[in-house]
């Protein structure tokens, strides 16, 4: 079976003056259709720096990303924005709904930017989230369950192969994140790859594989 994601010995340097900040150091990991990985750790272990890697968002300073077998890392930034609206989903903390359009034109703006727009795929993923009767409205108008679900409408516009989850049950109360968590197994069941940050023992229960990180490095 072809591996969704591959990441293999990833470095992360950022340098400001003279000082050196080592975000990443050699991290590898894999993820298979279908399966869950959680990616855990104190806050400021490098988390979020290696979620931005394998979503091509940031360009790993060593090391190297595939997504389906296909390099992503050392790419220009309009082949990984192509492999991206391809074949990834990315969900962010916060940012992934614009204020001033309502929950539909939210996916549908996706799908767009990934030159992929398609109503009924759009109708159907917002279904599946369970806000087909709050698609018209704006981001303002919904509780903070309805926002993250929303977020991960927008995340699943394009049917992407791997989603990428940074904290996706972030300051939810327990019932909200046991509901996004079960969205997630769901999808994962359709055989689609996750990986997530996060700081919660229910999206870890759900996971098929933990890799903890500390000061940059997988520590378990």
């Amino acid at each position: 079976m072809t591996l969704v994601l591959e990441a293999v010995d990833l470095y992360r340097f950022y340098h400001t003056g003279d000082d050196e900040t080592l975000a990443l150091r050699g991290v590898s990991l894999t993820a298979m259709p279908g399966e869950i990985v959680a990616v855990m750790g104190p806050s400021g272990c490098g988390k979020s720096t290696l979620l931005s890697c394998l979503a091509g968002l940031d360009e790993p300073s060593g090391g190297i990303v595939r997504i389906c077998g296909e390099r992503l890392s050392r790419r220009s930034g309009r082949v990984r924005a192509s492999i991206r609206g391809e074949s990834i989903g990315v969900l962010f903390q916060s940012g992934n709904l614009l204020g001033h359009l309502d929950v539909h034109a939210n996916v549908v703006l996706s799908q767009r930017l990934a030159g992929r727009v398609n109503a009924d795929r759009a109708d159907r993923v917002i279904s599946q989230v369970g806000l087909g009767d709050r698609a018209d409205a704006l981001p303002r108008r919904l509780s903070g369950g309805e926002l993250a679900r929303a977020g991960l409408a927008v995340a699943l516009a394009n049917d992407p192969r791997l989603l990428i989850a940074d904290e996706p049950t972030g300051e939810l109360d327990t019932r909200t994140a046991s509901e996004i968590v079960a969205l997630l197994r769901e999808r994962a069941a359709e055989g689609m790859a996750v990986v997530t940050a996060t700081h919660n023992p229910l999206v870890a229960e759900a996971a098929d594989h933990i890799v903890e990180l500390a000061d940059g490095r997988v520590v378990a």
